[in-house]
């Protein structure tokens, strides 16, 4: 490992301290929501994982009355050194024209995060352009560490105190959604270039080759894969970050993406449920997961993209999606299109009749406890 490489969860005292209030799940109060929706007018378990995901809010939220309002989407922004190697099929220059356009309320994550009834926070961490703020469709937030990372193939992509107040900046977002009462939240990634960190990110935690886990991102040909392949290649040799998670985030990660996994840190320190989206958000959850175990219990793995790195990603963290719709846009729209199984499974929980106030004969047998992992 390069020397100093190598940090250590006390130099980032915010996430220690957040670390340290992120709990298992009180496996009980599983045990009592399905209790109760066994008692509800259907076959035991016949509405499948809807069941699983509202016996898993019961237990996150310590109540067989789960909420699941106000549902909020949060995109984090930022640009990549990286795209200087020709690895995106659009300009840098792109990621501050598309947070003016989430502003503005003409992205899809807009039209989806609406469909969901899911309000809609951008938050630039690192865009390197001039953003027109002035549409008022979502919730703005300023907190730029630096106008995007460094190239990752010349050296890590982030100092330690860019990364630490990256962190910060989805803690500091995690706690401004706790004090609004957000039930739900899922977070989303804007940022020419992060297909590249998220593949090598995810190549140096499961170990695996390059080749395995990076796709065409934004849709690029033949020849610029075999380059961004190469890149990938080429940033974890430069960088040589070994296994440890922050070194990892730090050399060949992304601010947004360490904004996210932040985000998600503090989102399970406030016990909320967490709507996982495509490859660059899962990038930032074998981040969340591998410093804090007990991340997982609060966090589902709302869709699968087509992107080969996330089918990697989700076997590695052994979560099933709850969507596979062939999606690869990010922002947050695959975790959007999530959201309203979480509606319907709190709706389940909170207005079906039981058998006894319906007065209709149930059935006797124990089925016996879900599973744990999806």
């Amino acid at each position: 490992m390069v020397e100093g490489v190598a940090m250590t969860l006390s130099a980032v005292p915010r996430l220690h301290e957040a670390l340290g209030r992120v709990r298992p799940v009180d496996v009980t109060w599983r045990d009592r929501a399905e209790a109760r929706l066994d008692e509800l007018t259907k076959p035991p378990r016949s509405l499948g994982r809807l069941e699983w995901i509202a016996a898993r809010l019961c237990a996150i939220q310590e109540t067989v009355t789960p909420r699941v309002v106000p549902r909020r989407i949060v995109v984090f922004a930022a640009d990549h050194g990286v795209t200087e190697e020709g690895v995106s099929a659009y300009p840098s220059a792109v990621t501050a024209q598309m947070v003016g356009n989430f502003l503005r309320g003409g992205a899809a994550i807009n039209v989806l995060a609406r469909a969901a009834a899911a309000d809609v926070c951008v938050v630039d961490v690192g865009v390197a352009g001039d953003i027109d703020a002035a549409g008022q469709a979502a919730a703005f937030v300023s907190r730029r560490v630096r106008p995007g990372t460094r190239n990752m193939t010349k050296g890590p992509a982030m100092s330690e105190d860019e990364l630490a107040s990256a962190l910060r900046v989805g803690l500091d977002i995690a706690d401004g959604a706790a004090r609004d009462g957000v039930a739900v939240i899922a977070c989303g990634d804007m940022g020419i270039g992060n297909t590249t960190a998220a593949s090598a990110m995810t190549a140096a935690f499961l170990g695996v080759a390059a080749a395995q886990v990076t796709g065409p991102g934004t849709g690029i040909d033949g020849e610029m894969l075999a380059r961004k392949i190469d890149v990938v290649r080429r940033a974890l040799a430069a960088n040589q970050p070994g296994r440890d998670p922050l070194a990892i985030l730090r050399t060949v990660g992304g601010l947004e993406i360490a904004a996210i996994a932040g985000a998600y840190v503090g989102a399970a320190a406030h016990r909320m449920a967490i709507v996982g989206d495509g490859f660059i958000a899962t990038a930032a959850a074998l981040v969340a997961a591998s410093i804090c175990p007990p991340f997982l219990d609060y966090w589902f793995a709302g869709h699968r993209s087509s992107e080969p790195g996330h089918t990697v990603q989700l076997g590695f963290l052994r979560q099933q999606p709850l969507l596979d719709l062939e999606m690869r846009l990010g922002e947050g729209t695959g975790a959007a299109l999530a959201m309203p199984l979480f509606a319907a499974a709190a709706a389940v929980m909170n207005e079906m009749a039981t058998f006894d106030s319906a007065g209709v004969a149930g059935r006797a047998e124990n089925p016996g406890r879900m599973a744990i992992l999806p």
